[in-house]
């Protein structure tokens, strides 16, 4: 399942999760967002309970994508706690490139 991150819920979901928490930054006017949006959607159903996946739309939230200067999208973070990511991946990526890292990440 993917959550749809905002403003109001961004620390809640995001920053005190007990889980790691992939994002994917995008904008509905972004080609190559929609391109990615399938392969988010297969990350959040295979990794299921390890990791938790969301989806935070620049334009509605910009004071989340300003803090952290997210000026191309789309672009995906991995948090592993805390507020800062401990990845990133810029552009639309292969499903693989993004499983790889999730598994580097969490050790399996």
């Amino acid at each position: 399942m993917v959550i749809e991150l905002t403003s109001a819920n961004w620390d809640q979901e995001v920053t005190l999760s007990d889980l790691s928490f992939l994002v994917d930054f995008w904008a509905p006017w972004c080609w190559p967002c929609r391109l990615l949006a399938p392969i988010i959607e297969r990350i959040a159903d295979r990794f299921d309970a390890r990791v938790k996946v969301g989806k935070l739309n620049i334009d509605e939230n910009p004071e989340i994508s300003g803090k952290y200067r997210i000026d191309t999208v789309p672009r995906v973070y991995l948090f592993t706690g805390g507020n800062q990511p401990r990845e990133q991946l810029v552009g639309v990526q292969d499903e693989r490139e993004i499983e790889e890292v999730l598994s580097r990440v969490l050790g399996a």
